[in-house]
């Protein structure tokens, strides 16, 4: 792979790994779409990073349900749909145009019929 590709997905491995982690200690960011995205630019980027990551004792597991089943634990369900209601509700409380708080409102929307569709990972896993 090119150089400059490579380096274009670590940079974004790294900033998602960042922004999950944040998201840990923050309950209004969610974790899991960040590590997943840092899961996909490592493995294009970097081994060593990619291992790490998924032999991570917090993200590791998130990641390891995404691989194996498509599967999102319930907490991670929960912030995201949280994130996802008040999305719309600081646009709207900053005074955005009803136009883009529209499109808004389809668009994550549409993001959470596919998060609520995931199955939740099993006891067993």
């Amino acid at each position: 792979m090119e150089t400059g590709v490579r380096i274009f997905w670590l940079l974004t491995g790294l900033a998602s790994v960042a922004i999950g982690a944040i998201g840990v200690v923050l309950p209004l960011l969610p974790t899991t779409p960040f590590l997943l995205i840092s899961a996909f630019a490592f493995a294009r980027s970097s081994s060593r990073l990619d291992r790490w990551l998924r032999e991570h004792r917090y993200f590791g597991p998130l990641i390891d349900n995404w691989h194996r089943d498509g599967s999102i634990d319930r907490r991670s369900k929960r912030v995201a749909i949280l994130v996802l209601v008040m999305t719309p509700v600081i646009t709207w409380w900053f005074g955005a145009s009803l136009w883009l708080l529209a499109c808004q409102v389809v668009v994550l929307s549409a993001v959470a019929v596919f998060i609520l569709t995931r199955p939740v990972p099993t006891k067993a896993n």
